[in-house]
């Protein structure tokens, strides 16, 4: 599966996870310390924000602050589906992925890029249907890619805090399993009662 395809299934699933969430759940608790469902959907909603403009090659203090704070606004899902529909837009326009975008981390590439967007997605997709007590289960072909993408970043995300140490599975646990766990979370991780 080519990396765009990934990061469409990624967008959608995500999507799918945000459409579930019944109205009492906003508040809820999530596998993110300290991060309760609105404040994850929030969290990712604003990386596709700034997904278009990054794209577009403007650089993080050309950007500023807009993207800070409540994203959501009254209407969390049809903002979620806005953001999502508008980062896809931006990642597929012809030559996107052959652009350098200006990160906070330095000059990356756009595919890099992508595939870090697919690994926030299809983690936090994981985090939130796990939080809200959906399906956990992601696309296997975009879990795979992601995984192998994330293999050799795994040790430089943990260096940089960008991700908690990896969590311990059984030796027959399934890739999406070894996934969340390499992002540092349980994958047998439910709500406190």
């Amino acid at each position: 599966m080519d990396l765009l395809e990934t990061y469409r299934r990624s967008l959608a699933e995500f999507i799918d996870r945000v459409e579930q969430v019944a109205p009492a759940q906003w508040s809820d608790p999530t596998p993110c310390p300290g991060w309760d469902v609105r404040t994850l959907v929030n969290h990712v909603v604003a990386e596709d924000r700034w997904t278009v403009p990054l794209l577009a090659g403007r650089t993080v203090a050309e950007i500023g602050d807009r993207f800070d704070g409540d994203q959501l606004g009254d209407d969390p899902v049809s903002t979620a589906r806005q953001a999502a529909s508008q980062a896809e837009v931006a990642a597929t326009h012809p030559g996107a992925l052959d652009t350098t975008v200006h990160l906070s981390a330095g000059e990356t590439a756009a595919g890099e890029y992508l595939h870090q967007l697919v690994a926030e997605h299809l983690v936090h997709g994981w985090d939130l249907a796990v939080a809200i007590g959906a399906d956990p289960r992601l696309d296997d072909e975009a879990v795979a890619a992601c995984a192998r993408w994330f293999a050799a970043r795994a040790t430089d995300y943990r260096q940089a805090d960008l991700t908690r140490p990896g969590t311990s599975v059984p030796a027959d646990a399934d890739e999406q399993d070894r996934l969340i766990a390499a992002f540092g979370r349980d994958p047998d991780w439910t709500p406190p009662d």
